[in-house]
């Protein structure tokens, strides 16, 4: 295990290859093991060689403490953290005791050597004096060969002699009470943990006699090697311990042990000892649960404990020893460090209870309570209410309903992980969720689901009819959030008995009124920004001259930015303040943080207050970019342990303040300069980031949150990934975590693409690598269809860099490329300089490749320092002028291979079968074996426009039907928002890029039976054509058939020669010929490329002009497939037909009408099924057609087909060889899983008999799309062939009308209450349009208005309806031509010269 870390650090500077191998860098050190194991690295620091007994460390932070901590003498410490010195070495300024501030020895550094995977030659921090290497230099100590050295085993010199001092010394002379402290290896914070108490240290030699009458209190310090070396101190002690006269006793680490000894117990050496920031430790008198720091190879065998004496604590990992204290006398000591730095600091309140008892044996007042029961009283948490311990039968579960911009998948995987939690407690699950596309809305999940919106009155319906005994608000987003404390301030879960389980109602109200989150939070001493709560724009222009500008406006109660936004003005601030309290009726008037760095922890709770904090992050972006919009970074890389252990305590203050019980997410701004730092925000639920934390750790988040609901302790809930330890503890990362944003800002013209606090962004990703420079060109390429950290995307742009856009880090790339410096960079973008000097070696390198002879593929050195540091085989082909599969070729000639590592959450400290996996280049082995025999199955990556949670709800129900079917399975994706990434989905789940270099690299390591592309929509569809030509073994319908479908020009050749019809088309070969055959069929035509989705850079031509620019649009979309011209028809009928066939045989199959009229995007429009206006005769005319078309593409699993229907004619649209966005709606409304069929069949199932499901169940399914314009200010609202919603959600009814209502509330639409406005066309001449409806606040008469465009100048067809509307007593106005029109016909209609929308 020792080795395998050592291995895995060392040999990463040498890019994890034999010495003899050919090197970027050659190695310059070896580290030679006592059992002949040699690794190679690169030496730095001084130039000496030395030997110690190596031993690793799990602690993300705190390398120069962990160094100067003479614990560490004698030893090669191993950081498993791959990435240190990034904040360099602080300065040496001292204390007013003489100690210096940021080290634990003043002046020295006590491990022999260091090994790490990276060391950061240019730290970036505002306390950095030198480099991690300049200070080893100075010290005399580094990383080296040992080779040539007579092993010794330092266990058995006397360390502490070597550390402890020669000659006593005082600190704080005239201070009281008076403490001895045998220093075996004293670090300076027990020092200065006594000293601001107020006490007086004597500070003596470790072989020192006390004299019982010269001090107060006993004091053993920690210190280094085996206890057994120290037995003089033992027998000191023991003679102290046997003496009449009594003084307290405290021990920490060797003192515990030496303390331990004396008693009578037996101590012995551990296989790797506890070395780290995060050991569980348990205190047995209250059972509350603290995270340590621990730095000892030894341990207490407590099997046999000595008469008097019992366990103090226990470690809750490996069940050791971790504190003794005695019944009756003033004897303690425990085996953690409760004052270490680096590392948390929970139980410093033990030197508290230490000096009390001193203070109470000083003055004479015993007996009084014991060490024991002082400590209990100290640690005992009493809930301000009496826990409720009794669980209800029944849970309410409010999802989070359509995904929309700054609400989208995390809350279907956290929802799920809930519902899982829930049942293993055997509770009914009831859950209200509209969104037909989730995964936790599908049956064998829920008890029961109920499909409909998520407002009070539907809630209080469902709770009539269920009578749960209590309710889940935080899985489900604000949408859930918003209407629990709607219904809990209308009093109606206290009448019908539900109560509200996990984190109080009070807790939400005051993490999410703003004001009274500022007063909670100052109640404990802490700040948030200076910032003001108003209602009204004058109130805001008077705050924010109160604070001075730039000011922050934000509305209270919305999610991802809703509303908010940077004013450096008055006129600006009017016109932002307007816009927020059209969506809050609060705005909130911040100080402007613009700059400082952003930082988050997500922070879990139960009610007994046992609370760790799971992760932290750092965004890269400064503040004024809201987090969901920034690139993030998981551990952070630039805080030192003081800082990140200062947020983190503060994170544990805070949820505690606020009584939160299950998980919370707390945002802070800090200085780049100094340690100030102000509170954001705390977000007391699941959230984004919490998707995020979760799958960047490990930790099961949402689940756990669950289980707390249920009042159950932290403690006793096992982690669920290691199997052993307990889910009382916190994550360590061996590895480096990028979060990245993905926009579709390109789909609307006229929205601006500057980025800043409010969300934009529609998904994102979550790449893994053992560098950042891995895991953030990942990312990239995650995220869209580039290469990597590419200058040539786009031109350099300082307006840009100062302003940022969601394309600003390819500006970045081309500003670096250019020649801008690091520190010019920053004063553009205030990105810290550590991530702008990784960037800058990304493009450095790039211009090493570039230097190369034009076609000439690297060597083996310079293409493993390539694919170290995140390059594709296509981008090193790129800057080489050669192919993609040329460099793949060569890589593996050479033997450049990728190796499988293991998340864990305990960065290999203990023994772990996680399933969860990730490809690295930094690395000398495969963390498993590779046995075949498994199914692989490609996920959908990235949510998007267009590909959404349906196609994870299809990619699981792939891996659930597989697993049924008793065959192991694999899944790649790698986006943390889903359920298909959730570790117990699947085997093995590979949190990897979807490309070919990547599944193909997957692929050859696995030898898998199969791959599955079909479930996972466009992407995977994307590489069909590249892995079958390498080989690779596709389930399913075959890649030329994909191919033939995705390709347009193969596509519609295929439908002539078959005689199906479709609208003439013609491809793409100049724009001569293209605008010849426009004027030929006339205008309108549509422009559509190959392999795209969600109708991207698909346009309708109306004109030559029109068709110019669109063709150039979408040449560059669809660079390498064929782009068609087809005739657009107006006026038609769309259907959509979901079908599952088997050898070219349809087995079932599904087809949906929609409301509105070709024209618009089958994601944007409307779909009722079963069809409710399509006649026998068509119904059989569209199976004909499907059964030709499943025919000629010899489809095997899933398929979409979409045709129109104008004038008794049927025309072929499309066909997607894959699951479509609808497969989850027709699946949950007919009653029948399309996506198990299809995956039986595609695993090659023959058994199976054709089913007819189309007519359904007897309810009717509409499904309903949901847009988040609210969030684009400027996007053109009218809907068109390209997508623009972001999610959909989907009611049930006994008619269309009733389920349309349903769905139509769910997407937030509200019934107009007094006043509806109509815009119907002109009055003479319809105008082509589309169908939809918006919900305004009209200023000027202060009713709700409702804006109906329709697609015709049939008012005539509306007449009906708009009569019952005024015999309803609606108010009616109208746009001229249509109230002239109706008021024409008897309608009293108020026309109104212009409006606005």
């Amino acid at each position: 295990m020792v080795l395998k870390e050592v291995s895995e650090e060392l040999t990463t500077l040498a890019a994890g290859q034999p010495q003899d191998a050919a090197e970027y860098r050659p190695a310059t050190a070896s580290l030679v093991l006592e059992d002949g194991t040699i690794m190679h690295g690169h030496a730095f620091g001084a130039p000496v060689d030395v030997d110690g007994e190596v031993v690793f460390q799990t602690g993300m932070v705190g390398y120069p403490e962990s160094m100067t901590d003479p614990s560490y003498h004698g030893q090669v410490l191993v950081l498993t953290y791959p990435l240190v010195g990034n904040y360099g070495i602080p300065d040496a300024d001292l204390d007013d005791c003489g100690l210096m501030r940021h080290f634990e020895s003043n002046n020295r550094i006590w491990t022999a050597g260091l090994v790490v995977g990276e060391i950061c030659d240019e730290p970036s921090h505002w306390r950095s004096r030198l480099t991690l290497s300049a200070w080893m230099a100075r010290h005399g100590s580094r990383v080296t060969s040992i080779a040539g050295f007579n092993f010794s085993n330092q266990n058995l010199r006397n360390l502490v002699a070597e550390v402890s001092l020669a000659q006593a010394r005082t600190y704080n002379p005239t201070g009281s009470p008076r403490i001895c402290a045998i220093d075996c290896g004293l670090k300076l914070n027990q020092v200065r943990c006594f000293v601001s108490r107020g006490a007086r240290l004597d500070v003596v030699p470790w072989n020192a006699r006390p004299d019982l009458t010269t001090y107060d209190g006993l004091f053993l310090s920690n210190g280094p090697g085996d206890p057994e070396m120290c037995r003089e101190v033992v027998d000191n002690l023991r003679a102290l311990v046997a003496a009449d006269s009594v003084k307290p006793i405290f021990g920490i680490c060797l003192g515990h042990q030496i303390l331990s000894t004396a008693a009578g117990c037996r101590t012995f050496k551990m296989r790797y000892g506890n070395r780290g920031h995060n050991l569980p430790c348990m205190h047995l008198g209250t059972r509350r649960c603290y995270m340590t720091s621990q730095n000892h190879g030894f341990a207490v065998d407590s099997s046999e404990m000595p008469a008097g004496w019992e366990e103090l604590f226990t470690n809750l990992n490996d069940g050791t020893n971790e504190g003794i204290v005695h019944r009756t006398k003033p004897y303690f000591s425990v085996q953690f460090h409760p004052e270490h730095t680096a590392g948390p600091t929970d139980l410093e309140v033990l030197f508290d209870v230490f000096l009390e008892v001193v203070e109470q044996y000083r003055v004479g007042s015993v007996p009084g309570p014991s060490v024991r029961e002082r400590l209990n009283e100290r640690l005992r948490f009493v809930p301000p209410v009496p826990i409720e311990l009794e669980r209800p039968k029944k849970v309410l579960i409010l999802g989070s309903g359509g995904l929309s911009i700054g609400q989208a998948g995390e809350f279907d995987y956290s929802g799920s992980q809930a519902i899982k939690a829930l049942k293993e407690e055997r509770i009914q699950t009831v859950l209200i969720n509209p969104n037909i596309a989730t995964v936790q809305t599908s049956k064998g999940l829920a008890d029961k689901v109920y499909f409909l919106p998520i407002t009070s009155y539907y809630v209080e319906q469902v709770i009539k009819a269920e009578r749960p005994g209590g309710v889940l608000l935080t899985f489900g987003g604000q949408t859930a959030l918003n209407c629990g404390v709607e219904m809990e301030r209308a009093g109606l879960f206290a009448r019908y008995g539900v109560r509200i389980m996990g984190t109080p109602i009070r807790s939400i109200i005051e993490t999410e009124d703003r004001k009274l989150f500022a007063q909670r939070v100052a109640e404990i001493g802490e700040q948030v920004a200076p910032s003001a709560a108003v209602t009204s724009i004058q109130e805001a222009l008077d705050a924010a001259e109160r604070i001075g500008y730039p000011v922050m406006a934000r509305a209270a109660f919305s999610l991802g930015g809703l509303g908010s936004g940077f004013a450096s003005n008055a006129d600006e601030l009017r016109a932002l303040a307007g816009q927020a309290l059209a969506h809050s009726s609060q705005l909130i008037i911040d100080k402007s943080l613009k700059g400082w760095k952003e930082v988050e922890y997500e922070v879990v709770r139960d009610a007994y207050d046992n609370c760790i904090t799971v992760c932290n992050m750092e965004n890269v972006d400064p503040l004024g970019i809201h987090t969901g919009e920034s690139i993030v970074v998981a551990p952070s890389q630039t805080l030192s342990n003081r800082e990140y252990n200062m947020l983190r305590s503060t994170a544990i203050r805070v949820i505690r303040h606020f009584g939160v019980v299950g998980e919370c997410n707390i945002q802070y701004a800090l200085n780049p300069e100094s340690e100030e730092y102000y509170i954001i925000e705390v977000n007391a639920r699941l959230s984004r980031s919490s998707a995020l934390a979760s799958k960047a750790t490990g930790y099961p988040l949402a689940y756990v949150a669950a289980k707390l609901a249920l009042a159950i302790p932290l403690p006793d809930i096992r982690n669920s990934v290691t199997g052993v330890t307990t889910a009382c503890f916190e994550p360590s990362l061996d590895y480096c975590v990028v979060k990245m944003p993905r926009w579709d800002l390109a789909k609307f013209a006229r929205v601006s693409k500057n980025i800043g606090s409010s969300m934009k962004s529609v998904g994102e990703v979550m790449a893994i690598g053992r560098t950042f420079e891995e895991a953030f060109q990942k990312a990239l390429r995650m995220v869209d269809s580039v290469n990597g950290f590419d200058p040539y995307l786009k031109p350099v742009n300082e307006q840009e860099l100062e302003q940022p856009t969601d394309k600003r880090m390819f500006v970045l790339a081309a500003a670096l490329k250019a020649g801008y410096t690091v520190e010019q960079i920053y004063e553009l973008t205030k990105i810290d300089r550590w991530f702008l000097r990784k960037m800058k070696g990304i493009i450095d390198f790039t211009v090493e490749l570039e230097a190369l002879e034009h076609g000439c593929v690297p060597e083996a050195a310079m293409l493993r320092e390539a694919k170290r540091l995140g390059f594709s085989d296509r981008m090193i082909a790129q800057c080489v002028k050669s192919t993609e599969l040329a460099v793949r070729m060569q890589r593996k000639e050479h033997g450049v291979l990728p190796y499988v590592k293991q998340i864990d959450t305990v960065a290999g400290e203990w023994p772990a079968s996680t399933n969860y996996l990730y490809l690295t280049y930094s690395a000398t082995e495969h963390d498993i074996d590779f046995p075949g025999q498994y199914t692989m199955v490609i996920g959908s990556g990235v949510y998007r426009i267009g590909s959404s949670v349906e196609f994870d709800w299809c990619a699981v129900g792939c891996l659930k039907e597989l697993r049924r079917l008793n065959h192991k399975t694999i899944m790649v994706n790698y986006n943390p928002e889903t359920v298909s990434t959730d570790y117990d989905m699947c085997d093995r789940l590979y949190f990897e890029e979807i490309s070919f270099e990547v599944v193909m690299d997957i692929y050859d390591a696995e030898q898998p039976t199969g791959i599955i592309l079909s479930m996972g929509g466009q992407l995977p569809n994307n590489i069909a054509m590249d892995l079958h030509r390498q080989q690779a073994r596709i389930l399913g319908t075959s890649p030329e058939s994909v191919d033939s479908a995705e390709n347009r020009f193969k596509f519609s050749r295929k439908l002539d020669r078959k005689g199906i019809l479709q609208p003439r088309w013609k491809e793409l070969t100049n724009l001569e010929s293209a605008i010849e055959f426009c004027e030929e069929v006339g205008y309108p035509c549509l422009v559509r490329p190959s392999y795209v989705l969600s109708g991207a850079a698909m346009n309708v031509a109306y004109s030559n002009q029109d068709l110019k620019t669109y063709l150039k649009h979408a040449s560059d979309v669809s660079k390498e497939h064929p782009v068609v011209i087809s005739k657009f028809l107006v006026e038609a009928k769309e259907i959509d037909v979901d079908a599952v066939a088997a050898d070219g045989v349809i087995l079932c199959m599904a087809v949906s009408e929609h409301v509105e009229n070709a024209g618009v995007h089958s994601g944007d429009a409307t779909l009722v099924t079963p069809p409710q206006d399509i006649n026998r005769e068509t119904l059989a005319r569209i199976k004909e057609i499907a059964r030709d078309i499943a025919d000629l593409l010899d489809v095997s699993g899933p398929f979409n087909m979409q045709l129109i229907a104008k004038n008794n004619e049927l025309k072929v649209i499309e066909c997607n060889v894959r699951v479509s966005r609808s497969f989850p709606f027709v699946s949950k409304t007919l009653d029948f899983d399309f996506v198990a069929l299809a995956t039986r069949v595609i695993v090659g199932h023959t058994d199976i008999e054709p089913v007819e499901v189309m007519h359904g169940r007897g309810l009717v399914g509409v499904k309903v799309p949901q847009f988040s314009f609210s969030r684009l200010a400027g996007a053109d609202v009218m809907l068109g062939v390209e997508m623009a919603s972001t999610g959909e959600v989907a009611c049930f009814g006994e008619n269309r009308y009733e389920a349309y209502l349903k769905a139509m509330m769910s997407t937030g639409f509200q019934i107009p209450k007094r006043s509806i406005l109509l815009s119907i066309g002109s009055y003479k001449v319809g105008v082509e349009g589309f169908r939809s409806v918006f919900v305004g606040h009209d200023s000027h008469t202060n009713l709700a208005n409702e804006s109906v465009s329709l697609n015709l100048g049939h008012k005539m067809e509306l007449l009906p309806s708009i009569r019952i509307l005024e015999k309803m007593g609606y108010k009616l106005y109208a746009s001229m031509g249509t109230g002239d029109f109706y008021t024409e016909h008897g309608v009293e209609v108020s026309t109104e010269k212009a409006f606005f929308l």
